[in-house]
């Protein structure tokens, strides 16, 4: 384990939350894709299987937030995508 391993993960992982209320705050997903989202997933899962394997540590539970992270920041731009951008297009 490396202390920049983890502090990068860190730096990382405060990004999502500011997305997460961003989007909540505006009420909009301009500027995000779900590809985008989708692809730092699967970086992040194979990271995690890679920590398992090869170099078990308590790093893996940096891994692991960021992983929540980003599937939150994902269900979140869903809901919002559904409930607000839908609504918009409805004249609602």
């Amino acid at each position: 384990m490396s202390i920049f391993e983890l502090l990068f993960f860190l730096f990382i992982a405060l990004a999502w939350p500011i997305s997460i209320a961003r989007m909540i705050r505006n009420k909009s997903t301009k500027g995000k894709t779900v590809f985008f989202s989708c692809v730092i997933l699967l970086g992040y899962t194979f990271g995690i299987v890679h920590k398992c394997i090869y170099n078990l540590d308590w790093v893996l539970a940096v891994y692991i937030l960021n992983l929540v992270l980003v599937a939150i920041d994902t269900i979140v731009f869903f809901y919002i995508k559904n409930k607000y951008e839908k609504a918009v297009a409805h004249g609602v």
